[in-house]
């Protein structure tokens, strides 16, 4: 009964949202390129076809899990050495920072033009949105294993391998599935930046070509499908964090 009440309280705010928005549009009679109704954009989503959808939800979802996926293998090394090595992290600590506080949007033009044309731009623009939490998050992580089970490891003669992979890291997975969950959304909008800047096919180049042509209910419903795709990967994080690591789970949020 809990389970039901919870996943349908936002099902049912979603619904009245879109009852209160269709009304409005009609007894209002806002015109479709300044908001569409839900129904003109579901209309606008069917007219776009199969083929055209599975294309560019394809070509977003392949930047989108290779930039999130060399972010992973970039940022949980770096994570450790940061977190086991305080010159090091001083070292770099402040240019991960530098790297993060600039606008990703104007650094996009420039790795296009170094990089050229392709998947490999984007991929780079995306692993730089989506790496830095999971480098904080799991550094985080790891330094706030207790001192008492570093201790006792010291005590048993662990080498510092063991200590990492069988103490540090495994007290830190609620910390790195936290970040995880973020980055996957973030690169879901590091494909969307740089497929504004350099694609042929993407959810985002879809959404720019449609907007630039004043057809805002398909831009609409490119972004409704950009949502449900964010919003699925994010789900099947949280299923693989369910499935293999349930013990991570805050208790408020087991089933």
């Amino acid at each position: 009964m809990r389970l039901f009440a919870q996943a349908a309280a936002p099902i049912l705010t979603l619904a009245t949202l879109f009852v209160v928005w269709e009304t409005a549009c009609r007894l209002l009679g806002v015109p479709e390129f300044l908001l569409p109704a839900p129904s003109a954009i579901l209309e606008a989503g069917l007219a776009l076809g199969a083929d055209a959808w599975a294309g560019h939800v394809a070509a977003t979802l392949r930047v989108a899990l290779m930039g999130y996926a060399a972010a992973i293998a970039i940022s949980l090394p770096l994570a450790v050495m940061l977190a086991l090595s305080p010159l090091l992290s001083r070292t770099i600590y402040p240019i991960l920072v530098m790297i993060h506080s600039t606008p990703i949007v104007a650094v996009a033009p420039i790795i296009v033009v170094m990089l050229g044309v392709g998947d490999l731009p984007r991929v780079v623009i995306t692993c730089i949105i989506a790496f830095f939490p999971l480098v904080i998050s799991t550094a985080t992580g790891i330094l706030s294993t207790p001192d008492e089970l570093v201790e006792l490891s010291r005590s048993l003669r662990a080498t510092r391998s063991r200590e990492i992979l069988q103490i540090r890291l495994p007290y830190a997975i609620p910390y790195i599935f936290s970040a995880l969950k973020v980055s996957i959304t973030l690169a879901v909008v590091g494909a969307v930046v740089a497929e504004f800047v350099a694609a042929e096919r993407g959810l985002g180049y879809a959404i720019l070509f449609a907007t630039s042509s004043f057809r805002t209910p398909q831009a609409f419903a490119e972004l409704v499908v950009l949502v449900a795709l964010s919003l699925l990967l994010f789900g099947s994080i949280v299923l693989i964090q369910s499935c293999f690591f349930p013990w991570s789970v805050p208790r408020d949020q087991r089933s």
